[in-house]
């Protein structure tokens, strides 16, 4: 899911609070078993091919995980993301929910012909609407509830009372008949599956899912009433989305255990509705999101299925290759990004084990180890550091919410200060290098538990492109997204202009910012 607000001009007004959520801190856990491509029956030269694409496309990726038979045969991260860092998965997050129904279905807690309406008596509308009564949890997994527009937006940017608001949505549609993408019909599943076990599904699945595959130090978000957001806000790390989609191609059977049953798997992968059902056959031909809807699961291209995330984060099962792969990255187009994965990897897979190729594997490890993002250049600091070093410039009017914004130069470091609300952050930054931090400054299209306390793990870097113009760069490496400052002195004036990463990425309102005397 993705959730764009309002951004005021000043640097320090971004978006939303960090989340608040369900954590889990357990000791590391079992690895995936490796092996080499070829073992494996891929081709590491074709591979090459895959990275040198991704390289020279639009799209920012932040890792790749590759399975094929069960074993890691090809693993990256383009630094500063690493392997132990976890990712937001935004809407990847829903079939981690569909699981949860699977287990409480599982376990006769619920059915998925049970009426919503069922479960949450006193949070209902004055007057029930024959459809709000008609509504099944099978509608809320296929996303058919019937309601029109998606309210998602408007609940989480407004009520405190998500599951109350939704019910007070109108349905419109007859609910099963009609495909609309719906993230509250999917914070809904969870809200429900808590109802009938008395626990948030992060916790209900730590037992049944997390621990058996191994995956630790996951959270997820919460709404204002303290369930987890079930439509986005689940974070983990990239070996860990590779476990889940390793499951579903496993259908359920993890390490010699049935961890869920094989009969869940293939209902909730299978196809139940279809998104475009008057588009043409030779568009449908082209786009992996009019292959048909699941359970909280897209049908895909090539016969494989997905959990899909806003921004490019994918889980791609694909069974007739016995192969799993997981994508973290910052994509303009998914499409687009999907269509690396048809054209590059897909035919790497070959039907039987190769003959070893040295030379390339030698390569693709070389390349896979040195997958970075571009850091700003390495350039002598301007003769004005020394001079603004400290210094204060102030944004707004007197008595108005007065922030301000203040670089202090230390060797190759900038640390950055800045006050907004009477709220301060702090950044370092490093010149030519990044520098990990934690920071209560909330970044770009993070959807999150409004008002919870703020804290992102970021890493910022910075150059001077001129002796009067400072560029920054802040990227919040447990989520796709970076913000990008320029600072323009001109004597007294800071001018501000900050730029946004989200596809395609834009502008904020330049801000003048007037130096403090003292």
């Amino acid at each position: 899911m993705k959730t764009l607000r309002a951004i005021p001009a000043f640097l320090l007004l971004l978006l939303l609070t960090v989340s608040g959520g369900c954590k889990n801190s357990k000791p590391a856990a079992s690895s995936l078993p490796r092996s080499t491509p070829e073992a494996e029956g891929v081709s590491s030269a074709e591979l090459l091919t895959f990275l040198d694409s991704a390289a020279a496309d639009r799209h920012e990726f932040h890792s790749i995980m590759i399975l094929r038979h069960g074993k890691v045969i090809a693993e990256g991260w383009w630094a500063p993301y690493r392997p132990d860092l976890r990712h937001t998965l935004y809407s990847t997050s829903k079939s981690f929910t569909s699981t949860a129904v699977g287990f409480a279905v599982t376990e006769k807690l619920l059915t998925v012909d049970d009426k919503v309406v069922s479960f949450f008596p006193g949070q209902l509308p004055d007057t029930v609407s024959p459809f709000l009564a008609q509504m099944r949890v099978r509608d809320l997994l296929t996303m058919s509830a019937g309601q029109a527009p998606d309210p998602t937006g408007r609940i989480t940017s407004s009520s405190q009372q998500w599951v109350r608001d939704f019910l007070a949505t109108p349905v419109l549609k007859e609910p099963g008949t009609e495909f609309l993408y719906n993230s509250m019909a999917t914070f809904m599943l969870s809200a429900i599956v808590q109802k009938v076990t008395g626990e948030k599904i992060a916790d209900y699945l730590r037992p049944r899912l997390f621990e058996p595959l191994g995956i630790d130090g996951y959270d997820w978000e919460e709404s204002p009433e303290g369930i987890n957001s079930g439509g986005w806000g689940l974070r983990i790390k990239t070996e860990d989305m590779a476990k889940f989609g390793q499951l579903y191609l496993q259908k359920g059977m993890w390490n010699g255990k049935q961890v869920i049953p094989a009969e869940w798997v293939e209902e909730a992968t299978s196809f139940k509705i279809d998104q475009a059902p008057d588009a043409l056959p030779e568009v449908k031909a082209k786009s992996d999101w009019m292959q048909g809807y699941c359970y909280q699961f897209w049908r895909s291209r090539n016969n494989a299925f997905r959990a899909d995330g806003a921004f490019g984060q994918y889980i791609i099962i694909m069974p007739e290759k016995d192969a799993v792969v997981a994508i973290t990255c910052e994509s303009p187009d998914m499409q687009d990004e999907i269509n690396l994965v048809w054209d590059y990897i897909l035919p790497a897979m070959k039907d039987a084990r190769l003959p070893g190729d040295r030379e390339s594997l030698a390569r693709l490890k070389e390349r896979l180890a040195a997958l970075a993002l571009p850091v700003p250049a390495d350039k002598p600091d301007s003769p004005l550091a020394g001079e603004l070093s400290g210094k204060k410039f102030v944004f707004g009017d007197p008595g108005q919410n007065q922030g301000y914004f203040s670089a202090s130069f230390d060797g190759d470091t900038c640390m950055v200060e800045m006050e907004t609300a009477g709220q301060k952050h702090l950044i370092a930054a490093g010149r030519g290098r990044l520098i990990e931090s934690m920071t209560g400054l909330a970044g770009p299209s993070l959807i999150s538990r409004p008002g919870s306390p703020a804290s992102h793990l970021i890493a910022a870097g910075y150059e001077w492109t001129s002796d009067s113009t400072l560029e920054m760069i802040i990227r919040y490496i447990e989520s796709p997204h970076h913000i990008r400052a320029r600072c323009s002195f001109e004597g007294d004036t800071l001018i501000l202009n900050t730029r946004l990463s989200p596809p395609p990425g834009y502008d904020m309102p330049t801000s003048k910012g007037v130096l403090k005397k003292d």
